[in-house]
Order: C-alpha cells, then structure tokens, then sequence
C-alpha cells in the first residue's frame, strides 16, 4: 500500500522525465489553423497537448522566439499550430522544439481520499484488486488497533476476522470506495500473509516511496495520483496449498527468514536454501540481486550454490548506484567484491565468484555438467549478443531465465520457463536507429552528432593509430593481415601508420601542442572552408532547391584565438593525449600553451578544385569499395622497419569519462561543441 498527498497544489515541472523532442521542418501552411510538415527522416514524436517553439524557420519569422504553442497531432509527420494566416510566406528551414510546461495538480487529503479513492492500476488483470484491498487494509489496521498485533499467519480465525471488520467498514462506507461485493478470498490472503516480510517486495515498495519523495521535491516526473496497491497473489503455489500453506508451516521458526515463511511456508524456505543459480553480471542489476538473493536465503542451505561472474573492474562512475561497492573497492573485480559484500549480509550464503566472460571460449568452464546441475539463471548483462548468448544456453539445457534490464529510471523483467514462455530471443526489439556516416562527416545536425564525431575523433587520434603501430612493430604478420582487409581498409591503416610514425611523431611537448594547434586548423578551419568550396551557401541541388536546406545545415569556419577558452581547451587536451600516447610528458600550465602557440605559424590553406565529397551513405561506400595499389606501396616502402626504430613503442589510450583529470572527457567536450559551433547548433555541457 502506498499513499501520496502532496497538497492541494502541486507544480509538476516535467510530467515525463525526458529529453524535450525537437524536429526539423519541410513546409508550414498559410492557414487557420496552420500545418507544420516535418522532415521524413523521422517521426515527429510528439502528442496532442503538447507545447511548441520554433527557430530558424525562414521567411515566416513571426514563429521564431514564439511563445509556446499548443499543438494538434494530424499524422507522424505533421500537427497543426495557431492560426498563421496573417504571417509571412513560409520559405524554408526551421526548426521546432517541444516545451515542458509547468502543471499544477490537486492531492485529496488522507481523511477525503479514504472514502474517495483514486488508484494507479499496475496490472490490468486485477482490475477489481486495488479497491478491495484498500478496504481490506483498513480492516487490518481495525485488526492491529484492536489486538495490537497483526493477524498471525495462515491463522483462520485471525483471517475471519479481518474479513468481517473489512466487510462491516465497507457497509459504512460512502462515496466510491463503497463495493458492491467483498471478494473473501483476496481479504483473508491480506490476513494470511499480514506478518510477511519480503525483501525484494521491500526494495520494490520503497524504491517507489523514495522516488515519490523525489518527485515532490523537484517536480520532475508525475507522481502517483494517489493510491498504489500492489500483490503478487500469483506467487503463491497454484497446487497442494492447504497442505503446504497452513498455520504450523508458516509459524515463526525464529529464523531471519521467518517473514518469508510466513508467506510461503518452512518448506519452501528449505527449497530454496538448496538452489543452484547462475549469476552472469555483477553491475547495477547484479548487485540488486545478489542482495535479493542473500536476503531470502537463496542458496543458504545445505547444498545450494550461487556462481556469479563478471569480467569487469570496479570503476568510480559505478559507486552511484552499484551498490555493493565503496570508494575502496575502484579497480576491483566486481564479482569477487560483489560475492564479498552479500557473504557478510548473509553469512550462510554460499557464492562462488568467477572472472570470466560468458561465451564460446569459456564453454569448457560452462560445460554440460555445470549448465544440467542448475536451477535457473540470471541475467544481468548490459549487451545484446551475451543475453541472447545465454538465452540459447537456458533453452539448450532447459533451466529457467530471469533476463531483466535498466534505463535511468525505466526497467523490463522478463521471466522465461521452459515449455511455457517464449525465450529472450524470441522477440527482438526494433534496431536502434544509426547516424548516417555523410551526417557525422559533413552534415551533421543536431548536438548528438557532434558528440558522436567527437567520440570517433578520440579513437581515430588517440587510440586506434597506437594498437596499428604497436601490431606494426610486434607482429611480423601484420602487412599480411592488414593487406586483406577489404576495400579501402588497408590504405587506411597503413596510412595511419605512416603518419604515427613519421609524418605526426612528435619529439617533445611543443611539438605535441603544435600538432594539436594545425589538427584544430584542419578540423574546424580548412575542412570547412573546403566543404563551403565544393557546396557554397547559395548552391543549388538538380531540382532546383538549396543544396543546404532540409536536414543540411550551413557550416562556417572558426577563426582560432587564444582568448577564446574552448579553443584552448581543445589545443590543450589534443596535445596532452597525443603525448600520452607517445610517452611524452605534458602540461596543464595553459599560459605556458598559449606563449608556445605565439610563435606556431600554421600553414596558409586554399581550398583545392577536384577534392571529392561524399554527400549519402552509398557514396561512401562505393569510394571504400576501391583500393589505390600505388599510393599503398608508397606507403608501404616509406615505412621505417620496426628494426630501426629500436624498441619503440605507443601508448593507445582507452577512454575512461571519470577521471577529470586525463583530458579525455575535456577532449570531447571541445571538439563536439567546437564542430557544434561550426554549423550552429546549440552546444552541450559536461554532463551531456
């Protein structure tokens, strides 16, 4: 049972906790009321009710800054607005951002909310439920006022009880909480069960109490309006119950899990003391539940076994809400610190921790044997391949899977029995949509764009080059493999080489911030200026339409000065990974940057005729699909051999956002809102 109250005016901020959509615009009719058509790369997501603003829509400028307007869904692609008869013709362009408007909502107090109750239904199948059982717990809490206790349980005449407390407080009753009809059964399973304790029922109930005190807090989210009544009637065995489920099964034992058995009787407790369980994952949801697990005693017994394994360490990122884990623990294993912290909860639990990967290598520690003594598993991964990996394991050998998963606030469960429920894999959610490569390369839009450009950039500089050249100077196979790469793949590789160790080696710190200082010209000057070359700003399609309108935004070079910070923070965090991966000492002194930047004199650059764009995705396939042989044995017989270079190694640099001291989060942030700046696009802060 759960109640909110939070006055007789609530101001909700934000009714649904998402990102505000926003969708670019194809045409806006003349009309009353008007007809916004939006581009067809994608639905435009919002609903009737909805508030809107607009931006850079030309020619019918009057929409530009507008106040909010309310909106009427006509189809995926359009809505309708207020009147624009009067405005300007619509010419092209324009973008529409939707806007969270602030509502207020009106809570009964208790008194009036008992007799006039609103309920959040959480399953549609017990429809009927939520109203019997908000009289039945005021019949329980009859029950405890008048005894001082609650009904013991399984206790019949307890049960008997509360149902006729329940039944006289519904003839009493006014308004709609009065029934029609008391269900006996449902009433004297609330009595039965009254002395239970479940903990997973607990963390769920107050997961959902503490995330209402949060909505009332900061008005984010819309809060439960105003009665939740949640069972799980089904849990309970469908067969042999009153054999199983009677007063002496579920008398206390004096036992930590006699909550439990009160529910389900000392026979299941034992049962359950005796499971064999496979944990793959120790993150967020592995934590959530090896504590479930060690609370109810799941593999407690004599036995019983839990195996958890988990290939990652703990990082500092992961302290907000994987919960086993202490500031202490960062670079620890988490199965090992995992199984560690729900031993000392429960210290008869029995946990083994592993570090392995699930998958084909490790088949011969996951063998028959393991797979056909378990009981079920337990997902708690956070990919595809390994949960659909793991699925085909459980249907092979025929063991139950709970496969669950998490996003921000947002969770699934799917629980899968064999012969009775389809498998994991069975259902496939629709493919995420992609970024167009021609979008990240040249067009992009929107700031997850830039964000994503910016994540390739680091790999592309900081990571990929140094694994190239470190296999180059190692493996004496490597020219053989990379030469059978397909398309234009061993070009670039080798290309990558070569700059890596000739033409971008730097020799010292001030060479490192002048390469940064020239990669800040190229990306954010002269690709630009090239771009703007091959397709100017005036520059027509073959139908006669602007090459930049629609999802094509018009870019503009940036001008570099040392006054500005983020262009700063881009020479600085560029220069110091790149001497990272060099194993060259850097700097974070930025006047000491800024007096080296003085006498750079970066290279005057003229955009060239002839220099080939890609504008779609097919495009640029077909140019991968070719491979140019003489500029590869170029490059290849400019090499130096690894024998030359005298042991010489690179530093690849895996990124890691928690450590706001290594420049890689400060790297990505420039560069996305830098390239962001290029085509005018609203840039992002840290956190984003």
């Amino acid at each position: 049972q759960l109640f909110c109250d939070f006055g007789k005016e609530m101001v909700v901020m934000d009714p649904n906790g998402e990102q505000p959509l926003s969708a670019m615009i194809s045409m806006i009719t003349k009309d009353n009321p008007g007809v916004v058509t939006c581009l067809d790369e994608a639905r435009h997501g919002f609903e009737t009710g909805d508030f809107v603003t607009f931006t850079e829509v030309r020619g019918m400028t009057e929409l530009n800054g507008c106040e909010p307007v309310e909106i009427k869904v006509l189809g995926p692609y359009t809505f309708s607005i207020c009147g624009t008869s009067s405005f300007s013709d619509y010419i092209r362009g324009g973008i529409v951002s939707q806007v969270k408007m602030p509502k207020k909502i009106s809570f009964k107090p208790l008194r009036e909310a008992l007799q006039e109750p609103d309920f959040l239904i959480t399953d549609f199948a017990k429809f009927d439920h939520p109203a019997l059982l908000h009289l039945g717990f005021q019949g329980l809490h009859e029950f405890q006022k008048k005894h001082g206790h609650l009904p013991k349980a399984h206790n019949e005449a307890d049960a008997l009880e509360v149902l006729a407390l329940t039944q006289a407080i519904n003839e009493n009753a006014s308004g709609s909480s009065k029934q029609e009809e008391i269900k006996e059964s449902l009433i004297k399973q609330l009595a039965y069960q009254a002395t239970g304790n479940l903990a997973p029922v607990n963390a769920f109930i107050g997961g959902l109490a503490a995330q209402e005190a949060m909505k009332a807090c900061s008005g984010k989210f819309m809060p439960i309006m105003q009665w939740l009544y949640f069972d799980a009637l089904e849990c309970l065995p469908e067969e042999n119950a009153d054999n199983t489920l009677t007063e002496e099964a579920c008398s206390p034992k004096n036992s930590r899990y006699d909550g439990q058995i009160a529910v389900f009787g000392s026979g299941f407790q034992e049962q359950l003391g005796k499971q064999k369980y496979f944990l793959v994952g120790a993150g967020a949801i592995g934590c959530e539940l090896l504590k479930n697990f060690a609370m109810i005693g799941l593999a407690a017994g004599e036995g019983g076994e839990i195996t958890v394994t988990d290939m990652d360490t703990i990082e500092k990122s992961n302290l907000n809400r994987q919960f086993l884990f202490r500031p202490w623990d960062v670079t620890k294993m988490k199965s090992d610190t995992a199984a560690a912290a729900v031993k000392q909860m429960n210290p008869s639990l029995h946990i083994t921790a592993h570090e392995n990967r699930v998958g084909t290598e490790t088949e011969k520690v996951y063998d028959d044997d393991f797979f056909e003594a378990l009981d079920g598993v337990a997902n708690a991964l956070d990919n595809i391949d390994a949960r659909m990996y793991m699925d085909r394991r459980c249907v092979y050998y025929r063991k139950p899977l709970l496969e669950s998963g998490t996003l921000g606030t947002k969770g699934n469960v799917q629980v899968v029995i064999p012969d009775l429920t389809e498998s994991y894999s069975s259902s496939q959610d629709p493919p995420e949509k992609s970024i167009p490569i021609c979008t990240l390369k040249n067009f992009p839009n929107a700031i997850e764009h830039t964000l994503q450009w910016a994540r390739d950039e680091f790999e592309g500089l900081f990571k990929q080059p140094s694994e190239n050249v470190n296999q180059y100077l190692t493996d004496p196979k490597f020219m053989e493999r990379t030469l059978k790469l397909p398309g234009s793949q061993p070009l670039e590789v080798v290309e990558a080489v070569y700059k890596s160790l000739v033409m971008d080696r730097p020799k010292s710190w001030a060479d490192c911030v002048s390469w940064a200082f020239n990669h800040w010209h190229i990306q954010y000057s002269n690709n630009i200026r090239q771009l703007l070359h091959n397709f100017p700003p005036d520059q027509l399609t073959t139908a006669g339409v602007p090459f930049w309108s629609g999802p094509k935004r018009c870019p503009h070079p940036l001008t570099f000065t040392a006054i500005t910070g983020l262009h700063v923070d881009y020479v600085m965090a560029a220069a110091n990974l790149l001497a990272s991966s060099y194993g060259i000492a850097g700097s974070k002194d930025r006047a000491a940057v800024v007096e080296i930047l003085r006498n750079i004199k970066v290279p005057e650059f003229t955009p060239k005729s002839g220099v080939k764009i890609h504008v779609s995705d097919q495009e640029i396939q077909n140019a991968h699909a070719s491979l140019d042989d003489t500029r590869l044995e170029e490059l290849k017989h400019a090499l130096p051999t690894p024998e030359s270079l005298g042991g010489f190694r690179m530093f690849p640099i895996d990124f890691e956002k928690d450590d706001d001291t290594n420049f890689h989060m400060d790297f990505i942030v420039a560069a996305s809102n830098l390239r962001a700046e290029n085509y005018d696009i609203p840039p992002a802060d840290r956190h984003k």
